[in-house]
């Protein structure tokens, strides 16, 4: 009966979980198998194995054939340099104690690049991290400077307010300034009406007065009058005089 090293598929969907086990090639994939001596999760980087190498070895060693995962599950796991080296051992190609210290110095050297990649894809996550952390601070920070913009922007608007209203203040007390003036200036009118008034009280006596200004003038006129036609008729009897001795 032909027998299967096989991934049998366990987990949920989208999230397989795979047991390794030894079963008959005839029996379904996820059927009935012979020996469990491992499991395989795909799911984590890197892959974890966990793999019973003794009986690995052992199935591999009875003419077990791994299906193409299975075996490269193995060689990852080093079983199948295990089973060339005891195939050389067999055949007299070099010792068993030279076998065990070539497997030894293989498995130290597949064991420090596992450990390298580890390393590496931790440092890769811590990078990723810290990116990430930054990016956040970033972003924090950025919205701490809009909130302050804004904070900032309500504290002018609010300086803004009781500064308009003192302005608003002055310009009302501006009107009633000039109804104050306009006030005076109407006072201003009645006050001058009253001179007015006075002077309309005080017209009889000037009139009275200018009559008597105008007869003073008419008399000192006259003699003036008088005194110029005296004066001429002098001359013109000089003029006849004159006249009188050319004859």
């Amino acid at each position: 009966m032909p027998v299967k090293i096989r991934l049998k598929r366990e987990g949920r969907k989208k999230k397989p979980f795979y047991h390794i086990v030894i079963a008959d090639s005839r029996a379904p994939r996820d059927g009935r198998f012979i020996e469990k001596i491992g499991y395989y999760n795909p799911n984590t980087n890197p892959a974890t194995i966990e793999l019973d190498f003794d009986k690995a070895l052992d199935w591999l060693l009875k003419g077990a054939q791994p299906t193409d995962t299975c075996r490269a599950i193995l060689s990852y796991r080093g079983v199948l340099y295990k089973k060339h080296l005891l195939i050389g051992v067999k055949k007299g190609a070099f010792s068993e104690e030279e076998a065990d210290r070539r497997f030894e110095a293989w498995m130290k050297e597949k064991e420090a690049k596992i450990q390298a990649k580890r390393d590496r894809l931790k440092l890769g996550r811590e990078e990723e991290e810290k990116q990430r952390l930054a990016a956040e601070a970033k972003i924090k920070e950025e919205r701490a400077q809009e909130i302050a913009k804004k904070r900032a922007e309500e504290a002018g608007v609010t300086e803004e307010a009781p500064a308009e209203a003192g302005a608003e203040t002055p310009a009302e007390a501006e009107p009633s300034e000039t109804q104050a003036a306009s006030e005076e200036k109407a006072v201003a009118p009645e006050e001058k009406e009253a001179p007015e008034e006075k002077t309309a009280e005080e017209t009889p006596e000037a009139a009275a007065v200018e009559p008597k200004a105008e007869e003073k003038l008419a008399e000192e006129e006259k003699p003036k009058a008088e005194e110029k036609p005296a004066e001429e008729a002098p001359e013109e009897k000089r003029e006849e005089g004159s006249e009188k001795e050319k004859e």
